[in-house]
């Protein structure tokens, strides 16, 4: 593009720029029934970057939406967030709630996140085009090894920022992957969680001590019912 003149920017997930909707237009997919972006050789495993130019440029041909009679996505989702045909109700959806919004996750949705620390795939997993996808070669973006939740809660922000560094979960932060963490051992937590948990209580962020608050009690709560079971 640089031979071609004109000015450019490259711009991968950093701001509002509405990704998807654009890709569409593009040409590189449909939009499917979950708003997720599809493409015919890769399904929804797929990666969008952003290049703004001066260029005037000629889009690709638009492809055709084949999501035919299938929900499959839409019946998936564990918190009912894809509320009609392509159409997303972002404050009730896992992933929104785990990796861009900035509170405290619902009480009603903390169950359904199950042991989801980051986003949600739910929508993804199911989609029948993903039956062409491959596996990716790029070394990059293999899977990392997972780390003990309830040791993460001992952390520093440096150490944090540490072990995720290269990755999109480190823009999340120390005190929203603690919010994220103690969610899980909520939902997963045993006996062996609960000393990690406790200093979490009485924490200076209220949103870190309500959801330590939170977990410790759906663990003893669990604890109770399987000493009584």
């Amino acid at each position: 593009m640089r031979t071609m003149g004109g000015e450019q920017k490259p711009y991968v997930d950093t701001g509002p720029v509405l990704e998807k909707p654009v890709a569409a237009s593009a040409g590189l997919g449909w939009q499917g029934k979950s708003t997720i972006l599809l493409q015919k050789g890769y399904g929804t495993w797929l990666f969008l970057g952003v290049i703004i130019t001066t260029l005037d440029l000629t889009p690709s041909p638009k492809q055709p939406n084949r999501c035919g009679s299938c929900t499959r996505c839409i019946e998936a989702c564990p918190t009912a967030a894809i509320i009609a045909p392509y159409q997303l109700d972002a404050r009730k959806c896992l992933a929104y709630l785990t990796i861009e919004h900035q509170g405290a996750i619902p009480v009603a949705y903390r169950a359904a996140l199950g042991d989801r620390v980051y986003g949600c795939d739910d929508c993804l997993d199911v989609c029948p085009w993903n039956r062409w996808a491959q596996n990716t070669k790029e070394a990059r973006f293999t899977a990392r090894p997972h780390p003990i939740l309830r040791e993460t809660l001992a952390w520093t922000e440096e150490k944090f920022v540490e072990h995720f560094r290269g990755t999109p979960i480190k823009r999340l932060g120390l005190l929203r992957w603690w919010r994220n963490a103690l969610t899980v051992l909520g939902n997963t937590g045993g006996q062996e969680d609960i000393p990690a948990v406790l200093p979490l209580t009485n924490h200076d962020n209220a949103m870190v001590a309500e959801h330590a608050r939170w977990a410790e009690e759906q663990i003893r709560q669990r604890l109770d019912k399987q000493w009584i079971a």
